[in-house]
């Protein structure tokens, strides 16, 4: 499957993602690894070697459920600044870390920001108060540091996808005149999305090293509210839908879940049966991916597995919060693990992948179609897959790696001098079956094993030293895998 070429740049076969077109149609590209591991490898920068990703034609439709007043799914405009700047503008003193399922102060919002500072963890919570959260809106929009850009997991999934010249992107959700002008001209919003008003979500962004009274962050991440009542009610799941027929995609990405989290029990219920029926009516010659986010409610998760959403779809994107929350709420390997201590275990964290996939994945015996999990944490990466549905994983999870290096520096490539190896370089596959133990070859830079069916790609990831951006690393991350992931016609 590889040729050895110089400088250990490593070709790969790509396809684009295929819905029962022919193979033969197809336009193959190469992905030169050398770029990810350039670092690690000792090899000359991607520059220096000819590497680039490719063009290929293809449309894919995207829906998030974000906020606005009606009619609407998430797509907004985010508000990125220093969180710690944001906290001593509005006033307030450092306090102790406590966790908050909903915030409904500011001094909630001092204390959950702590929290998830001093645990370098991102996380995203959802703001009751709607006048206190428009008072701190203002703030923060208007301070100087303050930065704006596309937000929402499916928009900037579709963001990062548009960059390719050779991609259309179809975007529902509440798009603002701001908003509007933030898109990149691939992505096509119908006219029922468009709305007087943006919608605005806060990103509160620390650095690896940065202190906030006694609180010093250990890597860099972001902490991310909003106030968002219309987004989570998925009030533009149906107009998406209505959508397909006419833009034809490729592809369906779906995210926004978490934002149901702030609607009623009842709501949210009744909302989530009617997003599942709107789900069914999508073709299933297209494969669906859904992308996860920060959840709180284990009950509203549960359901989302067990009798949902995640029979639906044929990939899930997540990260090592979101996978441990996942397997707490459903009781699954390692459920008794409060939180993740430094780098995620790799082996731990293959048995939870490994778990979802056997007991909530696509079998003969199970009317499931999820076959995919795209795995990101800030050393390394896992794309799981069940054998024959996906094909040219090694490329997949090696893009998804590199899109994090160069979004993180904000740079083209990656800058070798900007990057560090943090993945462990020896590891166990699992701890509840009969390990293997694997060292990391420079030679091999993506590893895979298997299990039962089920395939595991690993890719450590050069770290940003000095990210410049933390907020939607994950969605770039899973766009480039998506990019570069082959679906077999079923």
């Amino acid at each position: 499957m590889a040729l050895i070429l110089p400088y250990y740049c490593r070709l790969f076969l790509l396809f684009p993602l295929q819905t029962g077109r022919a193979l033969g149609e197809n336009f193959r590209e190469s992905l030169c690894l050398g770029e990810v591991l350039s670092l690690w490898l000792a090899v000359l920068p991607l520059h220096s070697q000819g590497c680039d990703l490719p063009a290929l034609p293809r449309s894919v439709g995207f829906f998030q459920d974000t906020f606005s007043f009606r009619g609407s799914v998430n797509a907004c405009v985010d508000v990125v600044l220093s969180g710690v700047k944001l906290l001593e503008a509005l006033g307030l003193e450092p306090a102790d870390g406590r966790d908050h399922a909903v915030l409904s102060s500011r001094q909630d919002l001092s204390e959950a920001f702590a929290h998830f500072m001093e645990r370098g963890a991102a996380a995203e919570r959802f703001f009751s108060d709607a006048k206190a959260f428009q008072d701190i809106a203002r703030t923060a929009s208007e301070h100087p540091a303050a930065q704006l850009y596309v937000g929402g997991n499916a928009a900037l999934i579709g963001q990062k996808l548009a960059t390719n010249p050779d991609l259309k992107i179809l975007l529902c959700g509440p798009v603002g005149p701001k908003l509007h002008d933030l898109l990149d001209d691939n992505v096509v919003v119908p006219p029922e999305s468009m709305q007087e008003r943006d919608e605005f979500h806060l990103i509160l962004e620390y650095q690896a090293g940065e202190e906030w009274g006694r609180v010093r962050a250990p890597a860099a991440n972001r902490f991310i509210f909003s106030h968002d009542l219309s987004n989570g009610a998925l009030n533009m799941l149906e107009v998406f839908v209505s959508s397909l027929d006419e833009f034809q995609p490729d592809l369906v990405v779906l995210s926004g879940l978490h934002m149901m989290e702030g609607q009623s029990k009842e709501m949210r219920h009744r909302r989530l049966v009617e997003a599942v029926a709107s789900i069914s009516d999508i073709p299933t010659d297209i494969p669906i991916h859904l992308e996860l986010a920060s959840m709180t409610d284990q009950d509203f998760m549960s359901n989302i597995m067990h009798q949902q959403v995640l029979p639906l779809v044929n990939s899930i994107g997540l990260n090592e919060q979101e996978l441990l929350f996942l397997t707490q709420s459903a009781s699954g390997p390692h459920a008794s693990l409060a939180a993740w201590s430094g780098i995620p275990d790799v082996g731990m964290v293959s048995d939870i992948l490994f778990w979802i996939l056997k007991e909530h994945g696509k079998t003969a015996e199970r009317a499931s179609d999820l076959t995919r999990i795209h795995f990101h944490t800030l050393a390394y990466h896992i794309l799981v897959t069940v054998d024959g549905h996906w094909g040219n994983q090694a490329a997949a999870v090696a893009a998804g790696a590199r899109a994090a290096g160069t979004q993180a520096c904000a740079t083209d490539t990656i800058d070798t001098s900007k990057v560090f190896l943090k993945a462990p370089l020896e590891f166990v596959t699992s701890h509840t079956e009969a390990p293997a133990k694997i060292s990391l070859n420079p030679d091999e830079p993506v590893v895979h094993w298997h299990r039962e069916g089920i395939s595991f790609h690993f890719t450590p990831v050069l770290v940003c030293k000095d990210p410049v951006r933390t907020v939607g690393l994950g969605d770039a991350i899973s766009a480039e895998g998506l990019f570069y992931s082959e679906a077999y016609p079923q």
